[in-house]
């Protein structure tokens, strides 16, 4: 067992004499006061503070009394201490802080005061987790007879972590709504760290561009409101709206776009279908799970993926109660599910989702479930394709702490789609994967969220890289069966969060084949089309399709590239080159490797000579904790980031538009560039690892339009399939990517 039973009563008691509450990634000093039990502690015998493992409290520190972080332990008996903090306690309470009674022994009654954040020599505290939870568990155990065997503590510390003032609105539409049908504005105030907080008063100024009935004017908030729902909008005509809300104080906040159609068989539902509680790896419980992802995420559509071998029969039993209770058809759809979690030589993860409740769990193991249980562990994906294929089931392959390996095992009748984004980073390459083994898979990305916050996850201060993803699904209806059919067909398509408006169309000037069911793995009705949507499958028979494609923003539109499996094949931007001038990006990528340890920390700076920076801007910068440091006015800038396969980087304005040289050195790529000769080029410097580089490029000085259309023609010469996809970048850094359409001989 993880944990000794022995005589916990007799181990001693911890209390938190500064409770809180706190608020999230906020300093603060955290002030325990253990008291030796009954058998005191021995010589060598130690005691473990922890916490969860995904979370983002800081590291304590031992040596600089003065500086963030600072962490002290004091016994009252005199005894020399050993204190460090290590990754060193099981799952999921990782984070420790590890206490060592050296030269001597406590006595029952003997104290230690633990200080986490020790202000007393001019330290600002401890940064608290940048999220919001309740019951923030600082889990304590003992050693007290110096066996290594440890004792958790009968009652536990725990404080509160709130949310703090807003720095932000946030306003989230539909992206299609029919004309004369009713829809919902949701706006939510955001902290510096994304958490929906209540601490926000003004008079929001609403504004459409076109006229919906029922819109106010302006909207009073107060103090200890929740976010605000404006329900029962009505648009009389079609086209594109954009609403945009403005308050006294804050920045300007644009809602998504929406588009207003007379009608639409499939509409547009936006999912998080990927994330986990505090039962398991993650925060919260899972009720609150779902009250998140339906209240103040806004998303349609969500999806619990506890790690298996931590689901006890009891939780997946609540979890199919919870998923059965939330789910309502036409409102929100809430489905049950897991994620096998394999270890990555056995197939990696895969997120298994049951159209209905009250079907079995079998786990990749039983590690961290203890006793009994209904349903035996299988150890491989390929075993567990085998299980399934009698089942239900939809199944997405995940890439985490363990990544899937779809060349290892993969089952086409009920995996049809891999995640190429989630908060661990982007994962294209997964894609491509699938497109050297010729599976014919869509493209959907969720957030893999652990912090209890499904639909809006943020990466916080911590080793998740990168902004959860959403997918939006095209289906008749919000039901599970139409989610069904949407994974089935692979009508989708990802984002790395945001909710931008993409649309990809093949037409062919002749009748061409679409299949009702791809015919690797069945027979499949054959269908006389003349367009297709993302997902399709279609037997061209010569006949060239024309690729349309339009994105709609909510940020301006970098470019739009079209791939044909791997490789771009054209790209388009809203620009032209006469529209480039002063501004210039320097952008870095990339992760290190495929595994759980991916993530590429940049230390960097740049310099210009010859010429002078007027300003600068982050790019994609998601830690409010690193930001970009002018190390010499008007020519030097040092910063640090983080890239997990994402992207990030800074945009200069230069003094002079051509004149000049740019030198930027990082601990993964360093090069130089002469601003002079950078026209409408990029300059690219390799970095190794996993799409790891470095890039430069200008941009136009001042922002864009956020829509971008191209058109694209296609003309297949037979042979292996040819999968048509795009991919989304916009100036903020975020992406999307479209399921591919599957042109076959």
């Amino acid at each position: 067992m993880p944990f000794s039973k022995y005589l916990p009563e007799h181990m001693g008691a911890i209390k938190l004499m500064t409770p809180g509450p706190f608020i999230a990634g906020s300093y603060a000093e955290l002030v325990l006061v253990y008291t030796a039990g009954t058998f005191g502690i021995d010589d060598t015998g130690m005691v473990k503070v922890s916490w969860r493992t995904t979370s983002d409290l800081s590291k304590p520190q031992f040596s600089k009394p003065d500086a963030p972080n600072f962490a002290t332990v004091e016994a009252s008996n005199g005894a020399k201490l050993d204190v460090w903090f290590d990754r060193l306690n099981v799952r999921p309470y990782a984070n420790t802080v590890l206490i060592r009674v050296g030269r001597g022994y406590l006595r029952a009654g003997d104290t230690l005061t633990i200080r986490l954040g020790d202000r007393r020599q001019g330290s600002p505290g401890l940064r608290l987790q940048t999220n919001v939870e309740k019951n923030v568990l600082l889990q304590t155990s003992v050693d007290a007879f110096a066996t290594y065997e440890f004792c958790l503590l009968p009652e536990q510390p725990v404080f509160d972590l709130v949310p703090g003032p807003a720095v932000k609105w946030k306003a989230i539409l539909p992206s299609l709504a029919i004309v004369g049908e009713p829809f919902r504005l949701a706006i939510v105030a955001e902290d510096m760290w994304g958490n929906p907080t209540e601490d926000a008063a003004g008079v929001l100024k609403l504004a459409s561009s076109r006229p919906l009935r029922a819109l106010p004017d302006n909207i009073a908030v107060k103090k200890g409101d929740g976010p605000r729902v404006i329900e029962n909008l009505v648009a009389a005509d079609t086209g594109d709206v954009e609403i945009t809300v403005t308050s006294d104080g804050l920045p300007p906040a644009r809602a998504n776009p929406l588009r207003v159609a007379t009608a639409a068989p499939l509409r547009r539902y936006w999912a998080d279908l990927h994330g986990q509680s505090g039962e398991t790896i993650g925060m919260g419980t899972a009720k609150d799970y779902f009250h998140y992802a339906r209240d103040k995420a806004f998303v349609d559509m969500v999806g619990h993926q506890g790690n298996d071998f931590q689901i006890t029969d009891g939780f997946w039993k609540e979890l199919n109660a919870l998923t059965a209770k939330f789910d309502q058809p036409g409102k929100f759809v809430c489905l049950p599910g897991y994620e096998w979690s394999g270890n990555t030589g056995m197939g990696g993860d895969r997120n298994i989702f049951y159209r209905r409740e009250g079907r079995p769990i079998r786990r990749s193991s039983h590690i961290l479930v203890e006793g009994a249980t209904s349903t035996e562990a299988i150890y491989t994906a390929d075993k567990l394709f085998e299980f399934l294929a009698g089942e239900d089931c939809r199944v997405i392959a995940h890439v985490g702490g363990r990544y899937a390996d779809i060349k290892y095992a993969h089952d086409a009748r009920i995996e049809r789609t891999v995640e190429v984004h989630s908060t661990w980073g982007t994962f294209e390459w997964l894609l491509h994967d699938a497109f050297d083994k010729g599976f014919r898979v869509g493209v959907v990305c969720h957030s893999d969220d652990h912090k209890g916050r499904p639909g809006a996850t943020m990466p916080g201060a911590s080793t998740f890289g990168a902004i959860g993803g959403l997918s939006c699904y095209f289906m008749p209806e919000l039901t599970r069966d139409a989610l069904f059919e949407a994974l089935r067909r692979r009508h989708h398509y990802g984002t790395t969060g945001t909710r931008l408006f993409l649309d990809v169309r093949g037409t062919f000037a002749r009748d061409v084949v679409g299949f009702s069911e791809d015919p690797q793995i069945e027979p499949a009705e054959q269908i006389t089309v003349r367009e297709a949507m993302m997902g399709d499958i279609i037997r061209p028979d010569g006949v060239p399709m024309k690729l349309s494609v339009e994105a709609i923003g909510t940020a301006p539109l970098e470019r739009i590239d079209v791939l044909h499996g791997k490789e771009v094949v054209q790209s388009a931007r809203p620009f032209a080159a006469g529209d480039l001038g002063r501004r210039v990006r320097v952008l870095w990528q990339g992760a290190e490797y495929r595994g759980r340890g991916r993530e590429t920390v940049w230390q960097g700076k740049l310099a210009v000579t010859g010429n002078r920076i007027v300003r600068f801007a982050p790019v994609n910068f998601l830690n409010p904790e690193r930001k970009v440091q002018e190390t010499a006015a008007g020519s030097g800038l040092a910063w640090t980031s983080v890239t997990t396969g994402n992207l990030a980087g800074i945009d200069l304005w230069l003094e002079t538009a051509h004149a000049g040289s740019l030198r930027v050195d990082t601990n993964i790529v360093s090069g130089e560039v002469d601003l002079h000769n950078l026209a409408d080029n990029t300059v690219v410097f390799d970095g190794g690892g996993l799409g790891r580089k470095l890039t430069v490029y200008r941009l136009p000085e001042t922002d864009w339009k956020p829509r971008l259309t191209l058109t694209h023609d296609v003309v297949f010469k037979g042979g292996s399939d040819l999968p048509v996809y795009v991919r989304v970048t916009q100036a903020d850094g975020h992406q999307a990517w479209s399921s591919p359409i599957y042109l076959i001989d």
